[in-house]
């Protein structure tokens, strides 16, 4: 599996656990949530493995200590996931990419 398959497969299963969630008067935001994060795992698919979000990604440790593992994102991109609302997808990669760069994961 590529990096980027399994970027889209960890939105599309974060969007599915969304769906999953059920709150009494949440207003439908587990539904946005879900919707967005489901279009962000489908844009995910349209990027290449050259991406730069990739690189910032792996220099992470998101891909493993080799950067071929399974993606598994640390704490913070968690945090920016289970937050997503709404928005253009390419808007919560760069967010991600950017939250990484920012500070040490």
């Amino acid at each position: 599996m590529s990096r980027i398959e399994s970027l889209a497969d960890y939105l599309r299963a974060e969007g599915r656990r969304k769906l999953d969630r059920v709150e009494v008067r949440d207003g439908g935001r587990n539904a946005r949530s879900a919707l967005a994060l489901l279009d962000a795992a489908v844009h995910t698919r349209s990027l290449g493995d050259d991406d730069p979000l990739i690189a910032v990604l792996v220099g992470a440790g998101c891909f493993g200590p080799s950067g071929r593992e399974e993606f598994r994102p640390g704490e913070r991109v968690i945090r920016i996931v289970r937050s997503w609302e709404s928005g253009d997808p390419q808007e919560l990669l760069t967010r991600i990419g950017l939250a990484l760069q920012e500070a040490p994961v």
